[in-house]
């Protein structure tokens, strides 16, 4: 088990990977599990089967570390390669979902300020009432983002719950920074401009990925691993 803080650079962690080092798989996992997590949710719409995704991507991406050039910050390389995972799960039960540009996505505008976007006062302190609220707000907020159609779901959750910049969104996705900025736009004015200016607080708790899942996904990835012999037995 790795400490609780873990100073390796995504270099380091890498190379250690590539070395067998079971502690730098575990360590990549756990700093990215939520990130494939919420990534694989935005394409598909069942925790059960983006977990099962999370763990396809580990066991795509590790055994192919040696095409990581370093071009994309590794989580989003791996944000990437879950997009792709949780295409092909949902091609072979016969959902295609299109991420590429359409035709009509040239209709809006792009993006406004962040600032206009999401902006709301942030409470002042944690009494019951206060998280008592957080929580009917995270809950009816993963609600109106679960019913989002896949191509916009994914875009709010990269751009809006994980924060990405549209050139990370776009490399994720495979489109243009222009189709991020539309499909953004567009899966606010679906979840309405007022509830997306009042959550911002609340993003960082929806769809959360810990403990029994967390640690689930480790257990799996490194128990496949060792069959592979890409791990140094201890």
């Amino acid at each position: 088990m790795p400490s609780a803080i873990d100073a390796r650079t995504d270099a380091d962690l890498v190379a250690g990977a590539r070395a067998g080092d079971a502690s730098a798989f575990e360590v990549i996992m756990r700093r990215n599990n939520r990130l494939l997590f919420r990534t694989a949710r935005g394409v598909v719409a069942d925790d059960d089967e983006a977990q099962d995704v999370v763990q396809e991507t580990y066991l795509h991406a590790f055994t192919r570390l040696h095409s990581f050039r370093g071009e994309a910050a590794l989580s989003t390389w791996l944000a990437r390669i879950a997009i792709n995972v949780a295409l092909t799960a949902l091609r072979r039960k016969g959902r295609m979902v299109q991420m590429e540009a359409s035709v009509d996505e040239d209709d809006l505008p792009g993006e406004p300020s962040q600032e206009h976007v999401m902006s709301c006062r942030t409470p002042d302190a944690d009494s019951p009432e206060v998280m008592a609220e957080r929580s009917q707000v995270r809950d009816i907020l993963q609600a109106a983002v679960e019913n989002l159609p896949a191509i916009y779901r994914c875009v709010f959750i990269l751009r809006a719950v994980e924060d990405m910049s549209v050139e990370e969104t776009a490399y994720c996705l495979g489109v243009s920074n222009e189709v991020v900025k539309t499909r953004f736009l567009r899966s606010r004015t679906m979840l309405r401009q007022s509830l997306a200016e009042q959550v911002k607080p609340y993003l960082q708790t929806t769809f959360s990925f810990a403990g029994p899942r967390c640690d689930a996904v480790v257990h799996h990835v490194l128990g496949a691993l060792h069959l592979r012999g890409l791990v140094r037995p201890h």
